[in-house]
């Protein structure tokens, strides 16, 4: 008679994973997965553009966009600024407007370059070497233009950028090299003639937290990217906005920006301290319910609200954030946050270029390494978390899986984790100081919980012993392989008498 045991196949993925290094984690602690990669033009508003932007870590986990704000102090005079902002807007609405109109392309980073002249800020604009005033820009035959398609009016995408219907507006358009980390932007972007010009373009590096120049603008008044504050639909759709959103308000502090903004943007000398400066950063109150029946898409840019806050970028006629021109929105999907009063908000202190998550001494997690384990379910972790000063909260978290993993101490680098089944299992470690970025780092736990069987003859009976696997067992047994396996039998105990037979026969022992 022979015996035959049954092994849980570990994936490849394993493998791959290994071979790739570390893993890419964002600010939110989502895994990032394989840098992004295009080959050709996409727009903003497809499925292929979610899934290269959702793979990109725009700006450093460090960068002031994506801080965590959720902590810091209310600034002394919050109530005071926040009543100067409503009292700027008497005449209009009180409450918070979403504005659908900055969108984007992604080119390759072999997208021809396009010498584009700049006609108002050239003096403040990066050429990328162009000869004075004109940038050379990888602008792609399809870039779209601020507010299509969702505020222009039924235009074709070759009406909204030759402006066939005479709208003006600040014509942005933005040009983003995921490969290469690169963001070109444009205010007043004009196709004529067949050829492109604009008033000004800025270049920002998404890798880096390196400013403008101080005293440049960009294609904001603020001189801030206007890619990386953006609310986008994959985001929503995941349910939170990572990010600082881009804020626009009636008046702001003349001669006065903060990081990380490099412009000031009154155009008279209001001076009074109870106005926001470019940079200003302002969040939605932690006491601030978001209700259970707002739509998906709304909850996700509170709860980004709440935890990255938003960047005043510009002075407008709204108090306002910017949303992507994305036809896919459903309908209503942000009905009701735009009845939240500017009230809600609060004025926080910010910090600097060296301050907060970019002032020295952050914490660096490490999982150990990826794990294959067999003949259990339960895996040794021996993590490690480097820091100085007080010690950070510490935590492992299951990211993924296919059952549930339960740790010994999630609180402890070195821990247990005991998993349901058998599978390919993500497992998550952060250190949190409160101050720094989380510092995370992940594991891939393949986990095959081998059934090891050893068989002796009794008689007229075949005794089967095992150890690995998972209650409740079954038994199979074919007369030849290959063939179909019949069940002889389910039990719970890693044991079992069976008659023998005079036939030659294999058997199996297999666990759920």
């Amino acid at each position: 008679m022979q015996l035959r045991h049954f092994l849980a196949a570990a994936l490849a993925a394993a493998a791959v994973a290994a071979a790739e290094g570390a893993p890419r984690i964002n600010q939110e602690g989502r895994i990032l997965g394989p840098a992004p990669f295009v080959t050709n033009a996409i727009l903003f508003d497809t499925t292929n553009a979610d899934a290269v932007v959702s793979a990109m870590q725009i700006f450093p986990v460090t960068s002031a966009y994506n801080e965590d704000v959720s902590r810091l102090p209310v600034l002394a005079n919050s109530d005071a600024m926040i009543a100067q902002i409503g009292s700027d807007l008497l005449s209009t609405r009180q409450t918070l407007r979403l504005f659908q109109e900055m969108n984007f392309v992604l080119v390759p980073d072999g997208q021809p370059l396009v010498s584009v002249p700049f006609d108002y800020a050239a003096n403040q604009s990066d050429l990328n070497g162009g000869a004075y005033p004109n940038g050379l820009y990888p602008v792609p035959a399809n870039m779209p233009i601020e507010g299509w398609p969702m505020q222009t009016q039924g235009e074709t995408l070759a009406q909204a950028q030759t402006d066939a219907f005479g709208e003006g507006g600040d014509r942005h358009g933005i040009i983003v090299e995921p490969a290469a980390g690169r963001d070109f932007e444009m205010w007043e972007a004009l196709l004529s003639d067949g050829n492109w010009g604009a008033a000004n373009g800025a270049i920002f590096d998404l890798t880096s937290n390196n400013l403008r120049p101080a005293g440049w603008t960009s294609g904001d008044a603020a001189g801030l990217s206007m890619f990386a504050p953006l609310v986008r639909y994959d985001e929503c759709e995941r349910g939170m906005v990572e990010h600082a959103c881009r804020l626009v308000v009636k008046r702001s502090l003349y001669n006065n920006y903060f990081y990380p903004a490099t412009h000031f943007a009154s155009y008279s000398t209001n001076t009074s301290t109870n106005l926001p400066s470019m940079g200003q950063r302002l969040r939605l109150k932690a006491s601030f319910a978001i209700p259970g029946n707002w739509a998906r898409e709304e909850k996700a840019v509170a709860l980004g609200l709440k935890k990255y806050g938003a960047l005043v970028a510009d002075n407008g006629n709204f108090f306002s954030i910017s949303i992507a021109p994305d036809d896919r929105w459903p309908a209503g999907a942000f009905d009701h946050i735009t009845s939240v009063g500017i009230t809600n908000f609060e004025v926080v202190q910010s910090t600097g270029p060296n301050g907060g998550p970019r002032s020295p001494g952050a914490p660096s997690a490490s999982t150990g390494g990826d794990q294959t384990i067999t003949n259990t379910l339960t895996a040794m972790l021996r993590g490690f978390v480097n820091y100085t000063g007080a010690r950070p909260a510490i935590l492992w978290t299951e990211y993924s899986g296919p059952g549930t993993a339960t740790f010994g101490d999630a609180t402890q680098t070195n821990t247990t984790a005991a998993f349901s089944v058998a599978g390919v299992y993500t497992l998550e470690l952060s250190a949190a100081d409160g101050i720094h970025a989380v510092a995370y780092d992940a594991a891939m736990i393949t986990v095959t919980n081998a059934i090891f069987v050893s068989a002796s003859r009794v008689a007229q009976s075949i005794s089967l012993t095992w150890s690995g696997g998972a209650a409740p067992y079954v038994v199979d047994q074919a007369p030849a392989l290959p063939a179909s396996w019949t069940s002889v039998a389910t039990t719970a105990a890693p044991s079992i008498q069976l008659p023998a037979t005079n036939r030659a026969e294999f058997l199996r022992v297999r666990s759920h």
